[in-house]
């Protein structure tokens, strides 16, 4: 993440949105820094949307306080949503226009957009080749990144995404994965929903966990993981003669295959891993108790569990949808 001083583009304080007798959002509070990536997490129905839509004033929050660049959402949204480029579920585009075409019908909407900025825009996505090729030829990724482009027109300082990566395949999610951390690299601000925990994991500096309409954590993505405790892994040559030792150890759990939350490509090179819960200072001492009863210990990870095993932690197992 860039040095960005703590400076504030977004402030979001105490927000609360009810319909009816029913609220949704329950005093939702977090800032977001110059130059990092935000993620936004929870399960589909948490309030993410919700409270999307009104950081971009598409609907009124019932109380509370939104500031972008310490401009008020509620009382100055033009001058607010000057700094904001954005995409809401799926970006909009005219199948039978040119992607050119449609940077130039959004750039109509905005003042001060020329055909210089459109082309430099172009170029930031990536889509130099294809620009004057009709949209309905394009794939999700390339209508992703014309979307992007779209967005970044007005030259933001916070570039809003909701589930940026629904419907991509591995490769351009990657892409997606590696042109955002270009744009905060080059100082921007991105501010990312997603239900996905791993790309989450892959792809922010701090996130917000949101369940019921309310912000349960907020912290850097490693120090919320490490809340969730860490996993040691073993690898030995008598995989079932060190489980009986472990067994009935008040300071040894072991963790079964099916009840563990580690990424299996981490344990895919493993032969018979043994997934423990202890503490990191008796590591040292459980190896010279294994060597001395004669077993073999090839090797010893500490793990960090993923987002999703802290997520059912603090929302006490709901399930991600």
């Amino acid at each position: 993440m860039a040095d960005h001083a703590k400076e504030v583009v977004l402030s979001v304080q105490n927000l609360q949105k009810s319909i009816g007798r029913k609220q949704i959002i329950r005093n939702v509070s977090f800032d977001v820094y110059a130059g990092e990536i935000f993620g936004f997490l929870g399960p589909n129905g948490s309030g993410k949307t919700t409270t999307i839509r009104m950081l971009v004033d598409l609907i009124k929050p019932t109380a509370g306080k939104i500031l972008i660049c310490g401009e008020n959402i509620n009382s100055h949204p033009d001058r607010a949503l000057a700094h904001v480029g954005c995409i809401v579920e799926n970006p909009e585009m005219y199948g039978y226009m040119t992607g050119w075409e449609n940077l130039e019908q959004f750039a109509r909407m905005q003042p001060g957009i020329s055909e210089r900025r459109i082309a430099e825009v172009v170029e930031i996505v990536g889509l130099d080749a294809r620009i004057g090729d009709k949209v309905k030829t394009y794939s999700l990724g390339m209508r992703q990144r014309l979307g992007i482009a779209q967005a970044l027109l007005c030259k933001p300082k916070l570039l809003i995404l909701d589930e940026p990566t629904n419907g991509l395949d591995p490769k351009g999610i990657k892409e997606l994965r590696e042109f955002i951390r270009m744009l905060a690299g080059s100082g921007m601000s991105l501010f990312i929903s997603s239900h996905l925990l791993s790309e989450i994991q892959l792809m922010c500096d701090r996130v917000a966990i949101i369940a019921h309409g309310e912000v349960i954590a907020v912290g850097e993505v490693d120090e919320l993981v490490s809340q969730a405790g860490t996993y040691t892994v073993w690898q030995v040559d008598k995989p079932d003669r060190v489980k009986e030792m472990f067994e009935g150890q008040p300071d040894v759990q072991v963790v079964p295959e099916n009840q563990h939350r580690i990424d299996e490509s981490l344990l895919t090179t493993l032969n018979e891993p043994i997934v423990t819960v202890m503490d990191e200072l008796l590591v040292t001492d459980w190896v010279n108790r294994l060597v001395a009863a004669g077993i073999g210990v090839q090797s010893v990870q500490r793990v960090a569990p993923s987002l999703e095993e802290l997520f059912l932690k603090l929302t006490e197992g709901e399930k991600i949808g």
